[in-house]
């Protein structure tokens, strides 16, 4: 939801699609570059305040952008002044992106009994799918009826929920046998197992590849405001969209397994993607464009159950 807000917000400012790419670039430079340090980190610390270190940064990080996405602040401050903050701010987030998934995957072994814990991790999944709908629509309509200001300070309040909710959750002992363990040494261990893995290896690099050139989403509020002309609940719509599709794969995966022949629909559902893309860059009309997201979100879900699945059995 508060990556919405920010794209809507630095697009109506600067009407330049190329600071919807300088923001993706400030979160991903420091999530990618802490990524492989961030899961050595996360084996070697307590997971549960390690967490709350993640949620009070991401917390901070609301609260900057509520503060400057204030209106009075806005007209005092120069543009580039309030963009130059927002930067700023999205990459603190990206540094706080990088902990936050390994975190709380671990964490949640860690409270869950292993004999309930693949319906745990089913209840988590669909979580975490709910919010990635619900999220962008509420970030749209949000922005639409009380503006972005007061958008940040619901995030806000969120992101301190959360907190208040994990401040429940009693310290967990570090269960990691390879405690102290140099950061390169196991760096190593984790990029050997991955490029020995060659099913492993194949399908992340494919599915890399597809998402890397068929990222478009990057761009919805260009075509929300200047070429599908939907205002900011469309924007919600166009960015649920594909939440949606991937969410019913998900579902009906649960009824129709796709691990048979899973080379050869990893392979179909990349094309899929790639032509829902290019049909979503030429459509000027706002239906066949939710469409076109919708069904590039359910093929891409299938990627997403092949290469989970794959792993699981790898690690099995």
């Amino acid at each position: 939801m508060q990556f919405i807000v920010i794209e809507w917000q630095v697009y109506s400012l600067t009407k330049d699609p190329l600071s919807l790419g300088i923001i993706g670039l400030m979160e991903v430079i420091p999530a990618v570059g802490m990524a492989l340090f961030a899961g050595h980190i996360v084996d070697q610390k307590e997971k549960r305040n390690l967490l709350v270190k993640c949620i009070l940064g991401f917390s901070v990080i609301s609260f900057g952008l509520f503060v400057l996405s204030w209106p009075t602040l806005e007209d005092e401050w120069e543009t580039e002044t309030i963009l130059y903050g927002i930067y700023a701010l999205v990459f603190l987030g990206g540094l706080v992106r990088a902990f936050l998934g390994p975190t709380i995957f671990s964490l949640i072994a860690l409270i869950v009994p292993k004999k309930i814990y693949p319906n745990a991790a089913t209840w988590s999944s669909s979580t975490w799918q709910l919010a990635s709908v619900l999220g962008p629509a509420l970030a749209g309509f949000s922005i639409s009826f009380i503006g972005v200001h007061w958008s940040m300070c619901v995030i806000f309040g969120f992101s301190i929920l959360a907190l208040m909710a994990l401040l429940q959750i009693p310290r967990k002992p570090i269960m990691n046998p390879k405690i102290g363990e140099p950061v390169f040494q196991s760096l190593r261990e984790g990029l050997k197992f991955v490029f020995n893995t060659k099913a492993i290896l194949g399908a992340l690099t494919l599915d890399m590849i597809a998402v890397l050139f068929g990222g478009a989403v990057a761009l919805l509020p260009v075509f929300a405001q200047d070429i599908l002309h939907v205002g900011s609940e469309g924007f919600g719509i166009l960015r649920a969209a594909p939440a949606v599709g991937a969410s019913i794969t998900m579902l009906g995966s649960t009824r129709f397994p796709l691990h048979k022949n899973a080379g050869k629909k990893l392979l179909w559902a990349v094309f899929g993607f790639g032509i829902c893309i290019i049909v979503f860059g030429m459509s000027t009309y706002f239906r066949l464009s939710v469409i076109a997201l919708f069904v590039s979100g359910a093929v891409d879900g299938v990627s997403m159950i092949i290469r989970r699945d794959d792993t699981s059995t790898k690690n099995a």
